[in-house]
C-alpha cells in the first residue's frame, strides 16, 4: 500500500469515528417533540383522492405551544381555522359560519396540527418505525393504534430535528401531502392564538 493510499484509508477511518451518522427519523421526531416547546411555520398542502379528481391545494400558517395548544390557519384559497386550546379542538369555517368542536384528547392524530403539537409520548398513540432516507431527509412511518384516529398511516420527513414533510393516508384513499417552511423553534407565540370563541350567530356542532 502506497503512502497516499495509507493516508486516504486513515482519513476515512478518522472521519467515520468523528462524524456520526445522522439521527434516525424516529430519533429526530422525538427530539422535535421533546425539544420544541413552542414554534411556528408556514405550510403548503395538497390533497388528492380518487383518480379523475384534481388535487386540492391550500396554504397557511401553523403555531403551537406544547402540549396540545395550536393554531392551524388556512389562508388560501379558502379561510379555515383549527384551534386546539389544550382541552378542545375547534374547527371554524367562515364561509359556512360553522364551528365544529371536539374533545382534544380524542383528536390526537386526527389533524397534522394535533399530531405535531402533542406531548413527547407519541409512541403511546402510534406505532413508529424508521422509514428510510431520501437525500438528507430521514423518514418516520407512523401507524395510529386507535381505529378511529382519522388516518390509516402517516409518513413524516425530518431534517435537523424538525419536520419538513408529512404524508397522511385516510381510510377512504385520500392522501394529504404537506411541506413546511422553516420552523421557528421555541419562538415567542401569543397565547391568544390558542383561544377560540365562536363568532356570534355561528352554528356550533359537537360536544
Amino acid at each position: 500500500m502506497t503512502a497516499g493510499w495509507r493516508f486516504a484509508a486513515t482519513l476515512c477511518v478518522a472521519l467515520a469515528l468523528t462524524c456520526p451518522a445522522a439521527a434516525s427519523g424516529v430519533d429526530q421526531l422525538k427530539a422535535f417533540l421533546g425539544g420544541a416547546k413552542t414554534g411556528k411555520t408556514t405550510f403548503r398542502q395538497v390533497v388528492s383522492g380518487n383518480a379523475g379528481r384534481s388535487p386540492q391545494e391550500s396554504s397557511g400558517t401553523f403555531a403551537f405551544a406544547r402540549p396540545g395548544k395550536f393554531r392551524w390557519s388556512y389562508e388560501k384559497p379558502h379561510p379555515q381555522v383549527i384551534v386546539g386550546d389544550g382541552e378542545k379542538l375547534w374547527i371554524y369555517d367562515p364561509d359556512l359560519n360553522q364551528v365544529i368542536v371536539r374533545k382534544l384528547d380524542r383528536a390526537l392524530g386526527s389533524t397534522p396540527a394535533a399530531l405535531l403539537a402533542g406531548d413527547d409520548a407519541l409512541d403511546k398513540n402510534f406505532e413508529l418505525r424508521d422509514g428510510g432516507k431520501s437525500g438528507d431527509v430521514e423518514f418516520v412511518d407512523a401507524k395510529p393504534l386507535a381505529a378511529d384516529s382519522g388516518f390509516a398511516s402517516v409518513r413524516i420527513g425530518l431534517k435537523d430535528n424538525v419536520p419538513r414533510t408529512m404524508e397522511l393516508h385516510d381510510s377512504f384513499g385520500q392522501v394529504t401531502q404537506l411541506s413546511f417552511g422553516s420552523f421557528e423553534r421555541n419562538a415567542a407565540v401569543d397565547a391568544a392564538l390558542f383561544r377560540f370563541v365562536p363568532p356570534p350567530g355561528a352554528d356550533v356542532v359537537g360536544e
